[in-house]
């Protein structure tokens, strides 16, 4: 080879490893393992950029609670056209917007929501926009607690200081201007952030995030009769796994096992955290958010114009917890559900009785241990009554027929019952308060309800 080429291709090595020097993150590169030791249930994260994290999501000092005299008068009865929050007593409903203030609009002001400080004025469409996300943060806080758990939100969890928070979505509106030449692409081959920068489509979110499309790549039955996933729409799937990782700031086994990425077999309680959270965000856009559209003026629309919207970035801003699980919202008890805690009630009601007998029964398809939406409905259900009474255990059993294979069946309904467990937990329930028994034989393979788990009240 003679001097110039070796020269050459000296250049071209340094300009490709100049080239790839962007495809990977310089060390140091830290590595926690998140399960059974050669399965590759490792998070990988690097500590120069996790710093720059913790700097960025530190949540701000709450101010002390103003005491409660009694007779204290009320919100409603001291200022006017006081739609949310009235029977909150004047002294922390002060105090609440003067935080709100600071989480939201800290350079605008009382002005951002309230004409030149007329309290009364209905005029601006922030005002109107604040009151429905005052409903909503006390929505999530009281109806989805198998997502935020205690920790719950406030309207810092998303705003952190502006007006407009900083990771919001809209529809696409490629093509929609007409005249598109090329054909459309259907946002593809245009890296966006919010689908880690990826080639795949930019905008998978109208679909699971709007829309109640099942996120799933692969038929549930050795012959995909039940499903038909096209290119699209696995790409789509994709597009929104790349999400959830850059806006949790984690890699798939966060929320997967390695070995089929489909199965709740095996995966993490953070799985079932994750499917409570998809079902939230899909309930606030369509509740809250997209309505909102004809309150917002045009230059607050999308290209599509349809309202700004939420997605897993809007709160988690790349961590796995909104500012590492700072539970600001038990500091403004008032935004943790539409009834105040910090007003005179009325006496409250008896107690419920502690649950006893069958809480509930999990059907599961022939061969499997997925749990499916109706099963984590159930299972929702139960894990609420046992929140509410933390004095009270459970058996959780499985069962199985004899037809076939018997000792496969009975590993199988081990397996189904591990899964109820494990959705459980990720629910609230303690751990020891979860008791596993050995898995039953039953008659009648045929029938569905041999395939189940029961969840009853010990004895």
């Amino acid at each position: 080879m003679s001097a110039t080429n070796r020269r050459l291709l000296g250049l071209a090595g340094l300009g490709a490893a100049f080239l790839l020097a962007g495809c990977w993150e310089r060390p140091p590169i830290e590595s926690v393992q998140r399960g059974f030791r050669g399965t590759g249930m490792v998070h990988v994260a690097n500590p120069r950029l996790e710093a720059a994290k913790f700097a960025a999501n530190q949540a701000p000092e709450s101010s002390p609670r103003i005491e409660v005299e009694p007779n204290a008068p009320l919100a409603k009865d001291v200022y006017k056209n006081v739609k949310v929050l009235g029977d909150l007593d004047v002294g922390n409903f002060t105090r609440l917007m003067a935080a709100m203030t600071q989480w939201v609009a800290p350079e605008q002001g009382c002005n951002y929501c309230h004409k030149d400080g007329n309290f009364e004025d209905e005029s601006l469409y922030t005002k109107h926009v604040a009151r429905r996300m005052l409903q909503m943060t006390q929505t999530v806080n009281s109806k989805w607690q198998n997502h935020v758990g205690a920790t719950g939100v406030t309207c810092y969890t998303c705003h952190r200081g502006q007006p407009v928070p900083s990771r919001i979505w809209f529809k696409d509106g490629e093509g929609l201007e007409g005249g598109v030449f090329a054909g459309w692409r259907y946002g593809q081959n245009a890296p966006a952030k919010s689908v880690g920068l990826s080639s795949l489509p930019k905008e998978p979110f109208s679909a699971y995030l709007l829309g109640n499309g099942e996120i799933r790549v692969g038929s549930a039955k050795v012959l995909p009769s039940d499903h038909v996933a096209s290119i699209q729409h696995t790409e789509w799937t994709y597009a929104l796994m790349m999400h959830f990782s850059d806006s949790l700031g984690v890699n798939c086994t966060f929320c997967h096992n390695t070995h089929n990425f489909a199965t709740w077999d095996g995966s993490p309680p953070t799985r079932a955290v994750a499917w409570h959270g998809i079902r939230m965000v899909r309930a606030l856009n369509n509740e809250y958010l997209e309505p909102l559209g004809p309150t917002y003026p045009k230059t607050a629309l999308g290209p599509a114009g349809d309202a700004p919207k939420a997605y897993c970035a809007t709160c988690h801003k790349g961590l796995n917890k909104p500012l590492y699980g700072a539970a600001m919202a038990k500091n403004y008890p008032e935004l943790l559900g539409p009834i105040p805690v910090a007003v005179r009630q009325a006496p409250a009601a008896a107690a419920a009785a502690p649950p006893t007998g069958l809480l509930g029964k999990i059907l599961f398809a022939v061969g499997k241990n997925e749990l499916s939406g109706e099963a984590m409905q159930t299972i929702d259900a139960a894990a609420k009554a046992l929140v509410a009474h933390p004095q009270v255990k459970v058996a959780i059993s499985g069962y199985a027929d004899k037809t076939g294979n018997a000792a496969k069946n009975l590993e199988l309904a081990k397996a189904r019952a591990f899964a109820v467990r494990d959705a459980l937990k990720a629910a609230g329930v303690a751990e020891d308060r979860l008791l596993m028994k050995k898995p039953e034989f039953v008659i009648g393979g045929a029938e569905a309800d041999a395939r189940r788990v029961e969840i009853n009240v010990a004895e």
